[in-house]
């Protein structure tokens, strides 16, 4: 597959701090790829020099095929970014917000029209598409904002917190629309969140930023799978478990840990639904009878915190809420 997205050995010097340190990254044509980090993580500088608004101090990048150092006119052609603070015009309508962008594009006039109506449907504001944008509700004006930044049908798709301060009916439906943009193909979405379970909804793959590196990079279920005894499993006995058939258990492959109390065995381990049987069939084999029995998975938070030793909540709760809009976000 081609590359949406591809950085090698980035790199942002601020003085003597290093924002993003030597950063190696690719994203392929039709990705929807997400960029978590605790505040501070360097996760905005990185996207402000693949998107042409930071200079790069060391490094190189390509964002749909055009050097990003060299050719910032083509790049912003090829590219759209819809920033964290909603900037809609309020005193325009939600049709004259996306005119007027279709014009800084350069959209030929024959175009205008139909693309604007392709896209105001899609994101279902086509009924309200004469109606003053300080009528719309954040969710409304989240999904305007989004048709707003495709108008000129770009290929990387830059997201930054989409769905930040808006109540989980509108949250819902900007997933769906990112759902339902990919169907198309030829559009690839980086996505910048605090949202983990957006993340794992969403996400092809994941990339966790700290301190200006990469530190963990792959599907939700590989970033998962990465930590020793990811899974749980809990089960129901009907009599005390003895010290030996504990021991028994212990050295079952793939057991990294195990607790008991009375009736209660907790086992942590790799690829658990693979293990309960066996575990089973030891239990059994002893003349134990299981009364109940589950697996349950870590979460992304589970291993966000493991990676960086923050928690994505403490982080989220100290960012910008996506109703200050107007404000400028601080970027990391």
């Amino acid at each position: 597959m081609t590359a949406a997205i591809e950085a090698h050995q980035l790199t942002r010097r601020f003085g003597k701090f290093v924002a993003v340190d030597h950063v190696d990254l690719r994203v392929e044509d039709g990705e929807l790829f997400g960029l978590l980090g605790p505040n501070g993580a360097g996760k905005t500088t990185l996207i402000r020099m693949l998107t042409g608004l930071q200079s790069i101090s060391e490094g190189s990048a390509r964002v749909a095929g055009v050097d990003v150092r060299r050719d910032t006119a083509a790049l912003r052609r090829a590219i759209s970014v819809v920033p964290q603070a909603l900037t809609s015009d309020l005193d325009l309508t939600g049709y004259e917000n996306l005119d007027i962008y279709a014009r800084f594009f350069s959209v030929p006039r024959a175009q205008r029209q139909p693309r604007i109506e392709e896209l105001l449907k899609s994101v279902e504001l086509w009924d309200r598409r004469q109606d003053l944008v300080s009528t719309y509700s954040g969710g409304m004006r989240r999904r305007l904002e989004i048709a707003r930044g495709l108008i000129h049908r770009p290929r990387v798709l830059f997201l930054d917190e989409p769905t930040i301060g808006l109540d989980p009916q509108s949250r819902h439906v900007i997933w769906d629309l990112m759902r339902e943009l990919r169907k198309g193909g030829g559009l690839t979405i980086s996505l910048t969140t605090h949202y983990l379970d957006e993340a794992q909804a969403l996400c092809d793959r994941v990339a966790i930023v700290d301190r200006g590196r990469i530190v963990a990079l792959g599907t939700p279920a590989e970033l998962k799978a990465a930590v020793s005894g990811s899974d749980t499993l809990e089960i129901t006995v009907d009599a005390p478990i003895s010290d030996t058939l504990a021991s028994a258990i212990s050295q079952l492959p793939d057991v990294r840990k195990l607790d008991r109390a009375d009736v209660q065995l907790t086992v942590h381990a790799d690829g658990g639904t693979r293990l309960l049987p066996r575990v089973i069939e030891v239990l059994s084999a002893a003349g134990i009878k299981v009364l109940a029995a589950s697996v349950s998975q870590i979460s992304l938070e589970d291993v966000f915190i493991h990676l960086t030793g923050r928690s994505m909540r403490d982080n989220a709760a100290n960012s910008h809420d996506a109703r200050r809009a107007g404000l400028p976000r601080r970027f990391s």
